[in-house]
Protein backbone atom coordinates (compact mmCIF):
# COMPACT_ATOMS: atom_id res chain seq x y z
CA UNK A 1 0.00 0.00 0.00
CA UNK A 2 1.06 3.56 -0.66
CA UNK A 3 0.66 6.34 1.87
CA UNK A 4 -1.41 9.23 0.54
CA UNK A 5 -0.02 12.74 0.95
CA UNK A 6 -2.17 15.71 0.00
CA UNK A 7 -0.67 18.23 -2.41
CA UNK A 8 -1.30 21.94 -2.01
CA UNK A 9 -1.85 22.36 -5.76
CA UNK A 10 -4.58 19.70 -5.82
CA UNK A 11 -6.60 21.34 -3.02
CA UNK A 12 -9.19 23.95 -4.00
CA UNK A 13 -9.81 26.00 -0.86
CA UNK A 14 -13.35 26.72 0.28
CA UNK A 15 -14.58 29.59 2.44
CA UNK A 16 -16.31 29.16 5.79
CA UNK A 17 -17.96 31.78 7.99
CA UNK A 18 -18.19 31.60 11.79
CA UNK A 19 -20.53 33.87 13.76
CA UNK A 20 -18.89 34.57 17.13
CA UNK A 21 -21.95 36.35 18.58
CA UNK A 22 -22.29 35.17 22.24
CA UNK A 23 -19.86 32.30 21.60
CA UNK A 24 -16.90 31.39 23.83
CA UNK A 25 -13.61 32.69 22.40
CA UNK A 26 -11.82 29.36 22.82
CA UNK A 27 -14.49 27.34 21.03
CA UNK A 28 -14.53 29.77 18.11
CA UNK A 29 -10.73 29.63 17.93
CA UNK A 30 -10.62 25.80 18.00
CA UNK A 31 -13.14 25.54 15.15
CA UNK A 32 -11.32 28.20 13.10
CA UNK A 33 -7.88 26.63 13.69
CA UNK A 34 -9.08 23.18 12.64
CA UNK A 35 -10.56 24.52 9.41
CA UNK A 36 -7.45 26.60 8.68
CA UNK A 37 -5.19 23.57 9.13
CA UNK A 38 -7.49 21.29 7.13
CA UNK A 39 -8.13 18.86 9.97
CA UNK A 40 -11.79 18.61 8.99
CA UNK A 41 -10.80 17.03 5.65
CA UNK A 42 -10.27 13.28 5.26
CA UNK A 43 -7.07 14.03 3.31
CA UNK A 44 -5.40 15.95 6.17
CA UNK A 45 -1.62 16.01 5.87
CA UNK A 46 0.22 17.66 8.74
CA UNK A 47 3.04 19.26 6.74
CA UNK A 48 0.93 20.68 3.89
CA UNK A 49 -1.14 23.88 3.89
CA UNK A 50 -4.33 22.25 2.59
CA UNK A 51 -6.80 24.14 4.78
CA UNK A 52 -9.62 26.48 3.90
CA UNK A 53 -10.35 30.17 4.43
CA UNK A 54 -12.24 31.26 7.56
CA UNK A 55 -14.19 34.49 8.06
CA UNK A 56 -15.10 35.26 11.69
CA UNK A 57 -17.80 37.92 12.14
CA UNK A 58 -19.09 39.58 15.33
CA UNK A 59 -15.71 39.10 17.02
CA UNK A 60 -16.49 42.01 19.35
CA UNK A 61 -19.40 40.02 20.81
CA UNK A 62 -17.40 36.87 21.64
CA UNK A 63 -17.31 36.13 25.37
CA UNK A 64 -14.88 34.65 27.87
CA UNK A 65 -15.89 32.23 30.61
CA UNK A 66 -15.26 32.99 34.26
CA UNK A 67 -13.19 36.08 35.08
CA UNK A 68 -10.88 35.86 32.06
CA UNK A 69 -12.14 39.19 30.70
CA UNK A 70 -10.33 41.00 33.53
CA UNK A 71 -7.83 38.43 34.90
CA UNK A 72 -6.25 37.11 31.70
CA UNK A 73 -3.19 39.03 30.50
CA UNK A 74 -1.67 39.49 27.06
CA UNK A 75 1.94 40.59 26.75
CA UNK A 76 4.03 42.20 24.03
CA UNK A 77 7.72 42.89 24.14
CA UNK A 78 9.60 45.23 21.80
CA UNK A 79 13.08 43.77 22.60
CA UNK A 80 14.06 47.03 24.30
CA UNK A 81 14.74 46.97 28.05
CA UNK A 82 11.69 48.02 30.04
CA UNK A 83 9.35 48.00 27.04
CA UNK A 84 7.18 45.05 28.05
CA UNK A 85 3.48 45.87 27.78
CA UNK A 86 0.80 43.89 29.61
CA UNK A 87 -2.91 44.37 28.94
CA UNK A 88 -6.22 42.58 29.55
CA UNK A 89 -8.84 41.38 27.06
CA UNK A 90 -11.15 44.16 28.29
CA UNK A 91 -8.72 46.88 27.20
CA UNK A 92 -7.87 45.03 23.97
CA UNK A 93 -11.58 44.70 23.13
CA UNK A 94 -11.95 48.48 23.44
CA UNK A 95 -9.14 49.10 20.92
CA UNK A 96 -9.09 46.08 18.55
CA UNK A 97 -11.89 43.56 19.23
CA UNK A 98 -10.86 41.30 16.35
CA UNK A 99 -7.37 40.85 17.81
CA UNK A 100 -8.74 38.66 20.64
CA UNK A 101 -9.88 35.98 18.17
CA UNK A 102 -6.76 36.35 16.04
CA UNK A 103 -4.45 35.80 19.04
CA UNK A 104 -6.45 32.78 20.21
CA UNK A 105 -6.30 31.14 16.78
CA UNK A 106 -2.60 32.00 16.36
CA UNK A 107 -1.83 30.11 19.56
CA UNK A 108 -3.50 26.97 18.17
CA UNK A 109 -1.61 26.65 14.89
CA UNK A 110 2.06 25.74 14.41
CA UNK A 111 4.63 28.41 15.24
CA UNK A 112 6.69 27.97 12.07
CA UNK A 113 6.58 28.75 8.32
CA UNK A 114 3.49 26.62 7.86
CA UNK A 115 1.67 28.50 10.62
CA UNK A 116 2.59 31.85 9.13
CA UNK A 117 1.09 30.85 5.78
CA UNK A 118 -2.01 29.33 7.43
CA UNK A 119 -2.83 32.42 9.54
CA UNK A 120 -3.09 34.57 6.39
CA UNK A 121 -6.30 32.68 5.53
CA UNK A 122 -8.03 33.93 8.68
CA UNK A 123 -10.24 37.02 8.23
CA UNK A 124 -11.69 38.49 11.44
CA UNK A 125 -14.24 41.32 11.63
CA UNK A 126 -15.64 43.00 14.73
CA UNK A 127 -19.10 43.53 13.24
CA UNK A 128 -21.50 41.50 11.15
CA UNK A 129 -20.37 42.97 7.80
CA UNK A 130 -17.53 41.50 5.75
CA UNK A 131 -16.28 42.03 2.17
CA UNK A 132 -16.10 38.32 1.23
CA UNK A 133 -19.64 37.86 -0.11
CA UNK A 134 -18.31 37.03 -3.60
CA UNK A 135 -16.52 33.91 -2.24
CA UNK A 136 -19.89 32.54 -0.99
CA UNK A 137 -18.72 31.38 2.44
CA UNK A 138 -20.55 28.45 4.00
CA UNK A 139 -21.85 28.98 7.55
CA UNK A 140 -20.41 26.53 10.06
CA UNK A 141 -21.62 25.57 13.53
CA UNK A 142 -19.50 25.62 16.64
Amino acid sequence: MKTFFAKKEAHKPRWYIIDANNQVVGKVAVRAANILRGKHEPTFTSHVDAGDFVVVVNAAKAVFTGRKETDKEYMTYSQYPGKEKVFTPKSLRARHPEEIIRRAVRGMIPHNRLGRSVITKLKVYGGAEHPHIAQQPVATKI
